[in-house]
C-alpha cells in the first residue's frame, strides 16, 4: 500500500485546526477553522474527492479520527460522505481500546504503531490515506513511510502551531509531481518520494 499523507497547511508550515475554532486549541491556537475563506468545491473540494477516490483505507491519529467518527456518519447521503463512511479506518492511539471504536474502525496501538504501518505499507493495496492527524504525520514522514504528500497550501500565515514536518535535522528529498491554483490562491501540491513516481 502507498501511505499518502493530505494536509490543509498554511505558508509557514501550520496544519492545527483547520476546520473550527474547538477543533484543536493545544498551545493556545486561536486560529482554528482558518482554512474556510480559501476553500472552494472544485480545486480544494476536488483534491480531496480525488484522494478519498483512490484510497482504500483512512488512517488516523486519535485526535482527528475522533472527530470524524463524530461528524461523518452524519452526513450520509452526500457522495463524498457516503465514501469517507464506507472505507476501512485505522486508528493510531496509546489511550483507545477496542470497546471505543466505531465508524469501520480497526486500532493499532501507538506503542506498536511503526511496525504494524511498515506491514501495511509492505502489503498489496491501494492507498493508505491520512488526512490531519498532525503528530501521526509527522511520524510518517520521520520514519520515511510516506510516499506521498498532497498539500493544500493557503495564503494565510498563522504565526504559529502544530506542524507534520519533523525536525530532526534530517535531509529529505520530494519530487514535485503536479500543482494546481484554486481561484482563492490555494496551491494544490502534490509531492512524491523520488523513487515513488
Amino acid at each position: 500500500m502507498r501511505i499518502v499523507i493530505s494536509e490543509f497547511i498554511s505558508l509557514d508550515g501550520v496544519v492545527q485546526a483547520p476546520g473550527g475554532p474547538e477543533e484543536d486549541t493545544d498551545g493556545g491556537f486561536a486560529h482554528g477553522g482558518w482554512t474556510h475563506p480559501f476553500f472552494d468545491p472544485e480545486v480544494v473540494g476536488g483534491a480531496f474527492a480525488e484522494a478519498a477516490e483512490r484510497a482504500e483505507a483512512l488512517l488516523y491519529g486519535r485526535r482527528t479520527w475522533q472527530n470524524m467518527a463524530a461528524a461523518w456518519p452524519e452526513r450520509a447521503g452526500d457522495p463524498f460522505a457516503d465514501r469517507m463512511n464506507a472505507l476501512p479506518k485505522y486508528v493510531v492511539s496509546h489511550t483507545l481500546g477496542e470497546a471505543d471504536l466505531t465508524w469501520n474502525t480497526t486500532l493499532i496501538p501507538g506503542d506498536k504503531a511503526v511496525a504494524r504501518l511498515r506491514e501495511l505499507r509492505d502489503a498489496p493495496g491501494g492507498d493508505l490515506l491520512v488526512i490531519g492527524s498532525p503528530s501521526l504525520a509527522r511520524t510518517l514522514l520521520a520514519e520515511d513511510l510516506a510516499d506521498e504528500l498532497r498539500l493544500m497550501v493557503m495564503p494565510v500565515l498563522l504565526g504559529g502551531g502544530k506542524s507534520i514536518f519533523p525536525s530532526d535535522g534530517t535531509l529529505r528529498t520530494l519530487a514535485l509531481t503536479s500543482t494546481v491554483t484554486s481561484p482563492q490562491g490555494v496551491n494544490v501540491c502534490t509531492y512524491r518520494r523520488p523513487e515513488a513516481h
